[in-house]
């Protein structure tokens, strides 16, 4: 969510700004805006997407250094003068912020007894303001900015421009920012991605960090005062281009990518030889698997369906407790931690605000977590040390596909390991690393034939409400269904474990009532199949995801055969219609696939 860039170099600012944030649009927002430096500060913003800001700008803009923001709202509604960047009243100074000023009520009550007329209803304009009065007391704007931070409360990641001073100031305190310089330029970012096609000489500012920038050179200093510890790193990892290379969306552009990105992510970690995965990221020995008393998995949305898989996964293979966690929860539980057990941090972006925190609360307490993150060098991946990068590669939409496969497949080859060295035997292992390397043919072979997706949306489409199930490993692949169905389709959904299904959710079916059921040929078929029974014996209508060959089939209104393979691989294989499903009901009922309304690709607020 909120996307800032920035620029300062001897090029025309204005197509590096829009170019860049159209690179940061899978983040997600609301509004957009852009401030130019060209002796005064000219600024442009406006609601809707980026394509939209690019309608009000003229041909050609003056001007070598400037700021852009896309917005995702929190404090005001969606309007073109909350949209930022906001100017100061002398149009002297211009901002663009991410995150939340906690204390900004107070704030913004005193500057408008000091007479400031306040343009919007966000917490971010206060902050012009406040420089301002800095800078007409004769503070310097270094110290205009650390000023101003030092009366703030919350998170920030914040840019200014000046129009007597050929510079940019930033600070970090919550939300990512990322500078880069080039040959004579430098820029600024809330993603690394939107850097990569500009320079790989990158510095990842940390928590109360400041940084003077231009073109020659970033200088980056401390809040509380000092020089910054702070490095540059050489970046490989390039994303490349955002292209849809033919798919209509990016989101079935990034399903169908599912088979690649699941081959990346387990490349060189299998180890056939000891029924085994390599995981050298983790730096767990096996005395410390074998010792350790239980584990914790933490994320948020798609992030913790997949630690709900990876808790079972854990548990079957090594016989040790293993729990998942809400990470928005987590802190405020004031949760006791050992130093013993085993910690990951889940998040796809490696940005998400409430995995953050509950990485600090655990470090805090005396233990350190490891990450299952996809971008390289997001801020969780360096606050952990330690870990798994999933290598799905870019996911523009906001709906998260590969992203949550590959956290799967890391999480059940974290699963091998710790197994290993507890309880199951080599035999078992390879047997599960055979299947293993055959699911992304399987997924290959599904896609290409993937059954019949469209009887299943003509039953969705129109219904009030969905309910998913499943059992065991399938329970959190159903809640995984019906958090895709209802991000992108605006279809109210439920997902529970079968057996819960009769404890309340059973009084909402009716007549034609939809149910998504998915049901691999494991241990649970059986009572699956006597929930199924129930559904039905209430008029509901079954759309069933089952393996081939399986009998099963006969159960349902609707039949999507998925490939055979081992039971604890089966979620990597049964997750993928439902994202069909979603995918082709949202396009049914004229819904924007790739951004949904109100939600963000990168939650960088609590």
């Amino acid at each position: 969510m909120c996307g800032i860039f920035g620029f300062i170099g001897n090029r025309a600012a204005a197509p590096l700004l829009v170019e860049g944030l159209r690179r940061l649009e899978y983040r997600g927002y609301d509004s957009s805006g852009i401030v130019v430096r060209n002796g005064d500060l000219q600024v442009y913003k406006k609601v809707g997407k980026v394509s939209e800001l690019s309608k009000i700008l003229p041909n050609h803009i003056e001007g070598n250094s400037g700021i852009a923001h896309t917005r995702w709202a929190t404090h005001g509604g969606v309007t073109d003068s909350n949209a930022h960047p906001h100017l100061s009243e002398n149009g002297d100074v211009a901002v663009v912020h991410n995150g939340i000023i906690d204390n900004a009520r107070g704030i913004r009550k005193r500057l408008e007894d000091r007479g400031f007329e306040l343009k919007s209803e966000t917490d971010s304009e206060a902050l012009v303001h406040m420089i301002t009065i800095g800078l007409d007391s004769g503070q310097e704007p270094l110290e205009a900015v650390r000023q101003t931070l030092n009366r703030l409360s919350g998170t920030w990641g914040l840019c200014v421009l000046f129009k007597e001073h050929d510079m940019i100031i930033c600070a970090r305190n919550g939300s990512p920012l990322i500078l880069g310089q080039g040959d004579g330029e430098s820029f600024i970012s809330s993603d690394p991605h939107a850097l990569s096609r500009h320079t790989q000489n990158i510095f990842f500012l940390e928590d109360g960090d400041m940084a003077v920038i231009n073109k020659d050179g970033i200088d980056i200093s401390r809040l509380e005062g000092g020089s910054s510890s702070t490095s540059m790193t050489v970046i490989e990892d390039d994303w490349g281009e955002a292209d849809m290379a033919g798919y209509p969306h990016f989101m079935l552009k990034e399903i169908h990518e599912q088979p690649e990105a699941l081959r990346r992510c387990i490349s060189g970690r299998l180890d056939r030889a000891n029924g085994s995965a390599k995981l050298g990221g983790l730096k767990l020995e096996p005395v410390r698997l074998r010792s350790a008393p239980h584990v914790r998995l933490i994320g948020c949305g798609t992030a913790l369906n997949a630690c709900k898989i990876g808790q079972l996964a854990i548990e079957s293979l090594a016989r040790i407790p293993a729990v998942a966690h809400v990470a928005s929860e987590f802190r405020y539980n004031d949760p006791v931690i050992n130093p013993n057990a085993i910690h990951f941090a889940v998040s796809q972006s490696g940005e998400t605000a409430d995995t953050l925190s509950a990485v600090k609360e655990i470090q805090l307490k005396g233990g350190d977590v490891h990450g299952i993150v996809n971008v390289v060098g997001s801020t969780i991946a360096r606050l952990c040390g330690q870990g798994v990068y999933i290598h799905s590669g870019p996911e523009q939409a906001v709906a998260s596909t590969k992203a949550f496969t590959n956290m799967v497949a890391s999480l059940l080859l974290f699963a091998l390991r710790i197994g290993r060295t507890r309880s199951f035997s080599r035999e078992r292992g390879r047997s599960i690393i055979d299947d293993f390397q055959k699911i992304p043919d399987l997924m290959e072979n599904y896609l290409s034939n993937p059954g019949p997706i469209d009887e299943a949306v003509e039953l969705l489409k129109e219904a009030k409400s969905v309910l998913f199930l499943g059992r065991g490993l399938s329970a959190p692949v159903a809640s995984e269904g019906a958090l895709k169905l209802m991000e992108i389709a605006y279809i109210p959904c439920l997902a529970y474990p079968a057996g819960e299904m009769k404890h309340g959710p059973i009084a909402l079916l009716e007549e034609g009532s939809p149910v998504v059921v998915i049901a691999p040929n494991d241990r649970h078929r059986e009572k699956t199949i006597s929930s199924m029974h129930e559904c039905k014996a209430r008029g509901a209508k079954i759309i069933l995801i089952h393996e081939e060959g399986d009998s099963i089939s006969e159960e349902a209104d609707v039949s999507i055969a998925i490939p055979k393979c081992d039971s604890i691989l089966t979620p990597l294989l049964s997750v993928v219609p439902t994202q069909l499903i979603a995918y082709k009901v949202a396009l049914a009922l004229g819904c924007d696939v790739d951004r949904p309304r109100n939600l963000a690709k990168s939650v960088t607020v609590e």
